[in-house]
């Protein structure tokens, strides 16, 4: 937020908060609450603007139910895009021209056209990649410096990367069942991976950690588990 130090933002519960740096919550709208089923914000990011986005979903999974929303400067909450079921991962190129959005239970990423100035979409999104229930589940995801969409693959054990034109470049195999979302970086040729524990019932002993992996420059060359941090 525009003239906030100090303060984060997050989404949280039903809604969009602001963390003071004394540990108060200034909440900036909670959207859910007014939804017809119960529901949560899932996974958050901002843009190269310094917009905040955040998706949402259903506790029970309700399929449609999830939305995303826009946090703008000023504090105003925007609901972009519904009907979907489990918002999750939305990544940025680095001119914001476009966002890379996932909705988890359904198996797709979706690409969105967005203008850099406004943050308003352009356009009806449209599918980037739809993988098959073996491949997993999209959830986290990043772009790198070469425009290529890092994405964790809830269930499969994997990250991928795929090139702008949607081909699959590389996939990392990740020594948990659930990765979660995936970082680079700048100046840093590591990729960071998080993975769930919570609910797992096998856990890993990698499982609810935070992995690194050295990545080549470029990022097309075989990457191994450097281990956990």
């Amino acid at each position: 937020m525009y003239g906030r130090p100090d303060t984060w933002i997050a989404a949280a519960g039903t809604g969009i908060a602001l963390l003071t740096p004394d540990g108060a919550l200034d909440w900036l709208d909670r959207p859910e609450d007014r939804t017809p089923f119960p529901s949560r914000m899932n996974d958050g990011v901002a843009d190269p603007a310094g917009r905040f986005w955040a998706g949402s979903m259903a506790y029970d999974g309700t399929p449609g139910a999830g939305s995303l929303y826009r946090t703008d400067p000023d504090g105003t909450v925007v609901r972009v895009l519904d009907g979907l079921t489990i918002a999750n991962g939305p990544a940025f190129t680095a001119d914001g021209t476009t966002m890379y959005l996932a909705d988890t239970a359904a198996g797709t990423i979706l690409r969105c056209r967005i203008d850099p100035r406004s943050g308003d979409l352009l356009g009806s999104p449209e599918t980037f990649v739809q993988l098959r229930d073996d491949e997993g589940s999209p959830d986290g995801m990043t772009v790198d410096a070469e425009g290529c969409l890092w994405v964790a693959l809830w269930g499969a054990g994997a990250v991928r990367r795929h090139h702008p034109d949607g081909r699959l470049l590389q996939t990392l195999a990740v020594p948990a069942p659930h990765p979660t979302s995936v970082c680079l970086p700048p100046d840093d040729n590591r990729l960071f991976v998080t993975t769930a524990r919570y609910g797992v019932t096998n856990p890993a002993a990698t499982s609810g950690a935070v992995l690194g992996f050295p990545v080549p420059v470029g990022g097309t060359a075989g990457c191994s588990w450097r281990g956990r941090l």
